[in-house]
């Protein structure tokens, strides 16, 4: 089964300097219909004015994922790191017992768009860590790019739980298919430009939620990036 969420039926916030979509409900926004798929709990949407961003605020027991889409964001924690995150890095956060951190966009006159993304962790109370690496568009060209996993597998961060995140990039003929074990959820989410999903057409913004599902096929891409999210059911 495939059900469709449309870019314009997610949650909305405007606070100025920050102007955000809300797949799943959080903080203002509360829809008990869409409150997470499996263990995938937020993807925000958003977009930072210049010059401002999220002061220093906590998180705890809660795998945290930032993907870049233009501009870059400044991330500083408690953990000691002071990184900048430009388009291509994906930085992974696991709050385990607790961190604070910040998060930034310095740019005089550029506005920071990027997403973030919660995983329920299957463990809690470890020591918070982070992580940073960087995948280029040749590595998602065509194809699905594992960027996060369990296991840190072909590169990607590791992240503290029963999910995997991958990245892609596709235009015209350019296709990929990804086999579903039984029992496991698929999370499709378009960044940009428009993309079939086992046959349903999706635009920027669109989601797809795959359930009993054996295998998910992408096809005619129109300048789209899209993740991934391959997810336990609790």
């Amino acid at each position: 089964m495939l059900t469709v969420r449309k870019s314009q039926d997610r949650g909305y916030a405007d606070h100025g300097w920050l102007k955000s979509f809300h797949s799943f409900s959080f903080a203002g926004y509360y829809d008990p219909e869409h409150m997470g798929f499996g263990n995938l709990r937020v993807i925000n949407e958003d977009r930072v004015a210049p010059g401002s961003g999220f002061g220093t605020h906590g998180h705890r027991d809660m795998e945290i994922i930032s993907y870049v889409l233009s501009g870059e964001l400044a991330h500083k924690d408690t953990l000691g790191n002071v990184k900048g995150i430009p388009p291509g890095d994906v930085q992974r956060m696991s709050a385990g017992r607790g961190v604070m951190h910040s998060e930034f966009n310095h740019a005089p006159e550029r506005t920071t768009h990027f997403l973030q993304i919660w995983i329920e962790p299957n463990v809690t109370g470890i020591d918070p860590s982070y992580e940073q690496k960087r995948f280029s568009d040749a590595e998602k060209r065509g194809k699905l790019r594992l960027v996060a996993s369990p296991d840190g597998a072909q590169g990607s961060v590791l992240i503290h739980a029963d999910a995997r995140m991958y990245a892609g990039l596709f235009d015209g003929a350019e296709q990929a298919t990804l086999q579903l074990a039984t029992g496991r959820l698929a999370y499709v989410h378009l960044v940009r430009g428009e993309l079939t999903v086992n046959g349903t057409r999706l635009a920027a913004g669109d989601a797809a939620k795959l359930q009993g599902e054996t295998q998910l096929t992408l096809t005619e891409g129109k300048d789209a990036e899209v993740l991934v999210f391959d997810l336990t059911t609790h």
